[in-house]
């Protein structure tokens, strides 16, 4: 879809109001919701989509990224030919808020085991008041992004099972803002920066899914079922994505300080000085680099392209790519901006802030490196 320009005028006239007062993004949300933007599209156009958002509002288009994922994830069976969520896709198109509840404090293996426990409900034919098989789920998730208004929470927790361990992967549904039986959000948001995330704290204790909303059920470890490379593929080119949304709104306001500052000394323009104008034309030059890096990767899922064992390698490395050199842009523009960067109302110390959240979302820099020496070295030998 085409991001209205007054649109992203009005999300980026709200965003320092939302950091300010620690809120969440709700007008911005309902805007988007209202002009279509939650439902189902390519991730090439959505990746594309969400650098545009978050050069207006980042922490709006890091929340909203959550939503996608999922769908993304449903989209990619879907085209490989695995229908198993379609029902995703479908919740999606009747307005559906999808969210992601699956980092832990201290998970640094992310996806390949939980620290929550996932334990088997079964059915009870006759029986009216539990007649449904399931999971029941306890544990606490961090980061979960739209905390206050998802409607669908993407969850997963280790089973302990006759054929041994097992991770359980599904959704907890909220009906009328309630949280479900067995959910509790708590209201802890305060961070530095991606504060309209309000990316709460769940905590699960027996909360019930059942069957029809379980996604997978996978042996602990890296795997390699779709379902996995779909949160992969999605989850990392659209967070890069909106780190490179970052970097460009970096590079506008750098060059729009430059060229509204002057030296007392010279009387010239900024935009005229030597060592300006070569620290803008890098800036530029490592921003280039990111539009055809994530693009391709993502076409090339929409594509259904087989990187075999590099993709992997090709995923995290986009991910660290964007978000350090958004990192390093943003850093760049402070220096291009002077002093009245850091004033904490200017637009420019508020996505310095922001920016930082990158270095927290997996794959973090030390399991990038890992993955890409396991690609090209092989594994460390015992």
């Amino acid at each position: 879809m085409d991001l209205d320009p007054e649109l992203l005028q009005r999300i980026r006239g709200r965003a320092a109001g939302y950091d300010r007062a620690n809120a969440f993004f709700e007008e911005d949300l309902a805007e988007l919701r209202e002009a279509g933007y939650l439902r189902v599209r390519p991730l090439l156009e959505t990746a594309r989509d969400q650098r545009l958002l978050a050069a207006h509002a980042p922490a709006t288009a890091l929340a909203v990224n959550m939503h996608h994922v999922w769908l993304g994830v449903a989209r990619v069976l879907r085209d490989r030919g695995d229908h198993s969520l379609d029902w995703v896709l479908e919740d999606a198109e009747r307005g559906e808020l999808f969210a992601f509840g699956i980092s832990e404090p201290g998970n640094d293996l992310v996806l390949w085991d939980s620290a929550t426990t996932a334990e088997r409900v079964p059915s009870t034919p006759g029986d009216r008041a539990g007649s449904q098989g399931g999971w029941t789920f306890t544990g606490t998730k961090i980061f979960t992004s739209l905390a206050p208004a998802w409607t669908r929470l993407g969850v997963f927790g280790r089973a302990e099972t006759p054929e041994g361990p097992r991770l359980v992967h599904g959704f907890l549904t909220r009906e009328d803002g309630h949280d479900p039986d067995g959910v509790t959000t708590l209201d802890d948001w305060d961070t530095l920066g991606m504060r309209a995330t309000q990316s709460r704290t769940t905590v699960l204790d027996g909360a019930f899914i059942p069957d029809e909303r379980v996604a997978r059920i996978l042996p602990v470890g890296p795997n390699p079922d779709p379902f996995v490379f779909g949160i992969f593929a999605n989850f990392l080119l659209l967070i890069g994505s909106v780190y490179a949304g970052i970097a460009d709104r970096a590079l506008e306001l750098a060059v729009e300080a430059v060229q509204h500052r002057a030296s007392r000394r010279t009387g010239r323009s900024y935009a005229q000085d030597p060592d300006f104008r070569w620290r803008i034309a890098d800036m530029a030059l490592a921003l280039d680099a990111l539009r055809p890096d994530l693009e391709s990767l993502a076409a090339d899922v929409d594509g259904r392209v087989d990187h075999g064992p590099d993709w992997f390698r090709h995923l995290t490395g986009a991910k660290h790519r964007a978000t350090e050199t958004a990192r390093s842009l943003v850093d760049q523009a402070a220096r291009a901006a002077g002093g009245s960067g850091y004033r904490s109302s200017a637009e420019l110390a508020r996505i310095q802030r922001d920016v930082l959240a990158g270095i927290f979302h997996p794959s973090d820099t030390e399991s990038i490196h890992a993955t890409v020496a396991a690609n090209l070295l092989g594994p460390i030998q015992d």
